[in-house]
């Protein structure tokens, strides 16, 4: 429980962003990426058309291409030109930076000539004025610019500004009635050349925004550089659609001096941001979700209008040589030009996903939450329904994240939850093996040697069940005894006397044990003391028992093979078995302890066991035994009251099933019942006389011999009027 709570508490840390836990922002990045291509659209979006300056834009002229990069801006503005005159785009946005001039040779070879050495020709710069937008490149491209609306694009970095450069005007922290914007900042830039910046309709900058695997996830809606802020190249598109040129900011206060901004606004369509003004990219399902077509197909007019018409068309790049690919969430090689026109695209649709500030304390209750949940299942389940509750668990985590990102864009972090999810799952499956094969160890060392292994194996199973604890339970106890062992120890030698009683000591142990799955109480000498129905609670411990009985007396016959093939004398062994309720447990001193059972019922199985020897069976079993033993079929033997009971029990002999009984067998329990009727009617020639015929044919049964000599002694001094057919038995 300590550690569990020792773990929530790790977890709850890092959720709330007091420790970073290592490989967990791996896990959430990877999380995002999944979370991502789970959700994103798999139709082409015709809205936005991207013209690839592609390789096959970039061959030499011979080949078809335009030559290699960078085109002259006289092509650029013949594309810019085509593109509105020829294939009525509503838009063109430039991702491409075009922060140096393009003058040619010629044009400044006249300007020097003109400021040098002929600055005294009347009327030079005036013919130089005019000429110059018809063989100027940037002119031409300024010009063309005039045809629809376009946007630029410039880029920030940490070197010096590009000459001939400069930005546009951004915006100020004032104008959102804030001291400062928590954007990123950069010291250098490569601008726009005022040429162009005059005719554009916007500008953006270009920058990439990488995590620290190196993935493009999120683009830097305002990037900071002295003192101003300027948009990134889609928000600018965003502005140049919506026709404002004015960005708002949506903010929320949490606490009294805590205010962000959640939202920045563009006109009727806002974009959510994180803490540094970055927009999570809503990509499409893989890269070319967009109609591409080739930048040199466009100017050689092999691209059909409709494929154009009034659509808001990207310039950019796919060539592996322009250094313009990224990798992303659904592809490793993306070109820089999609990640606009996937957030473009997300931003016209609302789809942007929004991380917001609160989500830290969602996440803090999330592991709260599944980390006591976890505390408490493991607590109280089984390990299979502890995985049940887990899987769950996980999935309706999993399910409800997806449900509010599908459903309302919001991306709520998932790493530290399932992973303190799982890590408390895996300690409380670990700990719970331990605890259990410590179980299992400690099953196996308090009772092997007592119960078979296979009883070992199946409480090991649930040790939690089993307890060495005295407690009260109805069992069958089993006794067996050697008769006549001290005459038997006096006609042997020491040696083969300690062989002899290990043999018979092992196979009765074996046919209780293994055939038979009693629990081996103790060795009493040659004696043997076992029991059933604890500790593994079987229904059916009486019959159980009987059989082990029986058993006994065949594996004897083999032993007893054995013993005269080796010259020693045979053994003939008594068994008493009897039911009923016990103490069973560890008991004992403090010296000595052991799992064993005490009671009357006990003590009356050890009586029957002497019994045996007096009425000549091999195995006796008392009252409750034989109303527990179905299908078998038994003798009554006679009612006793043994040493200690004053109440008479009726004491039984098992032949075996039932089914296995024959006809002759049946016969005589016929006839001996009615003898034993007889005899506890007092009449005792008619007992006689019935007993006759079954101690002919069967001589050798003591039994018969008992009863005749009992009978003959009655019939000559009878028994007071209160007899109840019982005998008071020396045992």
């Amino acid at each position: 429980m300590l550690v569990g709570a020792a773990l929530i508490a790790l977890f709850t840390g890092h959720a709330a962003g007091w420790l970073t836990l290592p490989l967990l922002p791996r896990l959430e990045a990877w999380l995002y990426d999944a979370r991502v291509k789970a959700t994103a659209p798999t139709a082409v979006d015709t809205r936005i058309v991207i013209v690839d300056i592609d390789e096959k834009s970039l061959r030499e002229k011979d080949q078809g291409g335009e030559g290699r990069w960078p085109w002259r801006r006289d092509r650029l503005a013949q594309l810019v030109t085509d593109l509105f005159d020829t294939y009525g785009a509503s838009l063109v946005a430039l991702d491409i930076i075009l922060s140096e001039r393009d003058e040619p040779p010629e044009l400044e070879a006249l300007e020097r000539l003109a400021r040098e050495h002929l600055k005294a020709q009347p009327g030079l710069e005036q013919a130089l004025a005019r000429l110059r937008p018809s063989v100027s490149p940037d002119q031409q491209l300024a010009q063309a610019m005039t045809k629809g609306p376009v946007v630029l694009g410039y880029a920030f970095h940490n070197d010096q500004p590009a000459a001939h450069s400069r930005l546009p005007p951004g915006l100020s922290a004032q104008d959102w009635g804030l001291t400062a914007l928590p954007a990123q900042s950069y010291p250098g830039y490569a601008g726009l050349l005022p040429t162009l910046q005059s005719q554009a309709a916007a500008a953006g900058h270009l920058n990439p925004l990488r995590d620290a695997d190196g993935i493009t996830r999120r683009v830097p809606l305002l990037i900071e550089h002295g003192g101003r802020y300027y948009p990134a190249l889609s928000l600018a598109v965003l502005q140049a659609i919506a026709g404002e040129p004015v960005l708002n900011a949506v903010t929320a206060r949490y606490g009294e001096s805590d205010l962000r901004i959640e939202h920045v606004r563009a006109g009727p369509i806002t974009v959510p941001v994180d803490g540094a003004l970055n927009a999570l990219v809503p990509f499409r399902a893989t890269a070319r979700s967009f109609n591409y077509v080739s930048a040199v197909d466009v100017l050689q007019r092999r691209v059909a209008v409709d494929a154009l018409k009034g659509r808001i068309v990207l310039v950019g790049t796919s060539a592996a040589g322009l250094a313009d690919l990224v990798a992303t969430p659904v592809g490793p090689s993306f070109p820089g030009v999609e990640v606009h026109a996937n957030l473009i695209t997300g931003m016209l649709d609302g789809r942007v996903a929004h991380a917001p500030a609160y989500a830290p304390g969602t996440q803090v209750a999330m592991v709260l939450a599944l980390g006591l949940l976890m505390l408490w299942v493991g607590d109280r389940l089984r390990p299979a329904p502890a995985l049940a509750v887990f899987a769950l668990t996980g999935l309706a985590a999993v399910g409800l994240n997806l449900v509010l990102l599908t459903q309302w864009q919001l991306m709520l972090p998932l790493a530290a939850p399932l992973a303190c999810l799982a890590s408390l799952f895996v300690f409380q499956m670990s700990f719970g093996f331990l605890v259990e094969s410590r179980g299992k160890r400690q099953i196996a060392a308090l009772f092997a040697h007592y119960v078979p292994p296979e009883l070992v194996d199946h409480m090991a199973q649930d040790p939690a069940s089993f307890t060495m604890a005295p407690q009260e339970r109805e069992l069958t106890v089993l006794f067996a005894d050697v008769r006549d062992f001290t005459s038997i120890a006096e006609r042997l030698s020491p040696h083969d006397l300690a062989e002899l009683i290990n043999a018979y000591l092992t196979t009765m142990s074996e046919v209780i044990r293994h055939q038979h799955q009693g629990t081996l109480d103790k060795y009493i000498g040659d004696a043997v003391m076992a029991f059933w129905g604890a500790p593994v609670n079987t229904p059916h411990h009486a019959r159980d028992a009987v059989q082990a009985a029986c058993d006994m007396q065949r594996a004897l016959e083999g032993l007893n093979a054995t013993c005269r093939a080796r010259g020693w004398p045979t053994l003939r062994v008594g068994i008493g078995v009897n039911t009923g309720r016990m103490r069973v447990g560890d008991m004992g001193s403090k010296l000595r302890r052991a799992y064993t059972v005490m009671g009357d019922a006990v003590n009356l199985g050890s009586r029957l066991e002497g019994l045996t020897k007096a009425y000549g069976v091999d195995v006796l079993v008392g009252e409750a035994t034989y109303e527990r033993l179905d299908g078998w079929t038994c003798r009554e033997i006679d009612r006793v009251r043994v040493k200690g009971k004053e109440q008479p029990v009726a004491i039984f002999e098992p032949l075996g099933p039932t089914q296995d009984i024959t006809p002759g067998q049946h016969a005589e329990l016929a006839q001996w019942h009615a003898v034993l009727a007889a005899y506890r009617a007092r009449l005792w020639d008619q007992a006689l006389d019935l007993l006759a015929p079954l101690a002919r044919e069967h001589s050798q049964r003591t039994l018969y011999t008992v009863y005749e000599q009992r009978l003959r002694a009655l019939r000559d001094s009878p028994p007071p009027l209160d007899w109840d057919g019982s005998t008071r038995a020396g045992v």
